[in-house]
C-alpha cells in the first residue's frame, strides 16, 4: 500500500473521499471498526498530513462559474525571487484553483474557473499585470467529462 497505507486506512480515505460529511459512527460502520478506533485513524491520518481538510464539491455552474480556462504560461525569468513573486502574484487570483510548474513547453499550468468570458479578462489582464510574462496561451473547456475525481487508494 502507498506511504504504509494499511487496508483499513486506504477504506477510511475511499469513504471519506466519497462523503467526508457522514458521522463519525456511519464511517465506523462502513469500516468495521469502533467509533473510537475510527476516530483515532482519521486523527492520525490528519496528523501525518495524509487528509488536509475536509470539504466539499460544489456544482460551478449552479452558482454562476460556468467557464473553465486552462492557462499555459511561459516564462523567460526562472530567478528564486520572481518564482516567489510570481507564486504570490497569482496565488492571490481566487479564479485561479489548480497552478502547477509544469515541464514541456510552458512552465506553468493553471486552471481558472469563473463566470464567463468578460471574467475570464478580467483575470487575464490581472494575471499579466506587475509581471513579464513571455506567453500566455489559454484553452477553454466545453465539457467537463470528468471533474473532482477522487484518488484511486
Amino acid at each position: 500500500m502507498k506511504r504504509n497505507l494499511d487496508q483499513i486506512d486506504a477504506h477510511i480515505l475511499r469513504e471519506l473521499q466519497r462523503d467526508a460529511s457522514q458521522s463519525q459512527r456511519d464511517l465506523a460502520d462502513c469500516i468495521g471498526l469502533s467509533q473510537n478506533a475510527t476516530w483515532r485513524r482519521v486523527k492520525l491520518l490528519e496528523e501525518r498530513g495524509i487528509i488536509k481538510g475536509h470539504s466539499a464539491r460544489i456544482a460551478r455552474e449552479e452558482v454562476g462559474l460556468g467557464l473553465v480556462v486552462f492557462a499555459m504560461i511561459r516564462t523567460r525569468n526562472h530567478s528564486a525571487d520572481w518564482l516567489k513573486r510570481f507564486r504570490a502574484h497569482v496565488g492571490a487570483i481566487p479564479d485561479v484553483i489548480d497552478f502547477y510548474r509544469i515541464g514541456g513547453d510552458y512552465d506553468y499550468l493553471l486552471k481558472i474557473v469563473t463566470r464567463d468570458m468578460n471574467s475570464y479578462d478580467q483575470v487575464y489582464q490581472r494575471l499579466i499585470d506587475k509581471l513579464e510574462l513571455e506567453t500566455v496561451t489559454s484553452y477553454f473547456a466545453m465539457e467537463a467529462i470528468a471533474e473532482n475525481r477522487p484518488l484511486d487508494i
